[in-house]
């Protein structure tokens, strides 16, 4: 399901000033939603499929070269190996819905990743498959300053404006986190306007919040309700480069900061936890989490990602096992 997407709305700062997490629910709440995803045979196996279908397959390497990238798209096109596929009941075709979300880069990579879906007509049928709302990102990338947001703002709408032309249509942006340990927030809404303006209209803005670095869950709420305010497609928990990334209680935060503001303005927004999700257990309970929190609607690619590299090799061989009955080699699903 495709929701009417978000266009913000003016800045609150009574609604924002109002907010007061409770520490000790929401810890509460993570431990109980860690306990209780032991899904078992065929409905652990969908679930996984599910999770599948919802991540961001990702790379940020310093020595990223087109060879390695086109072998990510090949692989978010493809993700699970044909003949385990089979073996689930699914196959690859032009109808499958068995593919990852996006491809994600840095923005010097987004024409490789571009080229390579284009060469191999992968483009042009995903390009119809978004037409009918059935939608996988093309070129999905970190742009703004990643990871830090401390570059100028000039140089991060350049990044921005760069990567559109180049061809992606998803962009990840990364707030300067200063704003929010000062309460800066008109000048964060300012920022994030000003950044979904350069996406322009056909470009979907993810604002990354590293919830690592703002200090307090109050924080975490607060900067998810002036990103949405701002017009944020996507919130997202983290860079993946912080010390600490995305857990479950600042999910279950941005996950409520996104429940009010769809109670508030009807808009829905889409929450991406990224950095520290590497198994299918890990995945399960944020699928899990969502499904209690937000609903039903919230569990597909429109509104729910993972961001990452090495989930996607658990995930396969998760699903060995529960075909196979065996226990997959370390290196058979290994994706270098």
């Amino acid at each position: 399901m495709v929701s009417e997407r978000n266009p913000g709305c003016e800045l609150d700062l009574g609604w924002i000033n109002n907010v007061n997490v409770n520490l000790t629910a929401v810890n509460e709440l993570a431990g109980k939603l860690a306990t209780t995803c032991e899904l078992k045979n065929e409905y652990r196996a969908a679930w996984i499929l599910k999770a599948v279908t919802c991540i961001d397959l990702t790379t940020l390497a310093g020595d990223d070269t087109h060879s390695n990238v086109s072998r990510l798209c090949f692989k978010a096109a493809q993700p699970i190996a044909e003949d385990l596929l089979n073996k689930l009941g699914f196959e690859y075709n032009e109808e499958s819905p068995i593919h990852t979300a996006a491809v994600c880069v840095y923005p010097s990579k987004v024409a490789s990743a571009v080229q390579t879906l284009k060469k191999n007509g992968f483009f042009m049928r995903k390009l119809m498959w978004h037409q009918r709302r059935r939608v996988f990102r093309t070129a999905d990338l970190f742009a703004t300053g990643f990871p830090s947001g401390q570059t100028p703002l000039k140089s991060r709408l350049d990044e921005i404006r760069y990567a559109v032309e180049k061809g992606a249509n998803e962009i990840d942006i990364v707030i300067d986190r200063s704003l929010v340990l000062t309460a800066n927030w008109g000048a964060l809404y300012q920022e994030i306007q000003v950044m979904k303006e350069a996406c322009g209209p056909n470009t979907h803005l993810k604002a990354i919040l590293a919830t690592g670095e703002l200090g307090t869950l109050d924080n975490v709420y607060k900067a998810s309700l002036v990103a949405m305010m701002a017009g944020s497609d996507f919130i997202k928990t983290s860079t993946g480069k912080e010390a600490v990334n995305a857990t479950l209680p600042f999910g279950i935060v941005m996950a409520r900061a996104i429940k009010e503001y769809h109670e508030r303005m009807g808009y829905k927004v889409g929450l991406k936890p990224a950095g520290g999700v590497r198994t299918a257990k890990d995945a399960l309970s944020w699928l899990i989490m969502i499904k209690e929190l937000l609903g039903s609607d919230w569990l597909n690619p429109d509104l729910f990602r993972f961001g990452a590299s090495g989930l996607l090799n658990d995930l396969e061989c998760n699903l060995y096992e529960y075909v196979t009955g065996k226990c997959p080699a370390g290196y058979e699903f290994f994706m270098g």
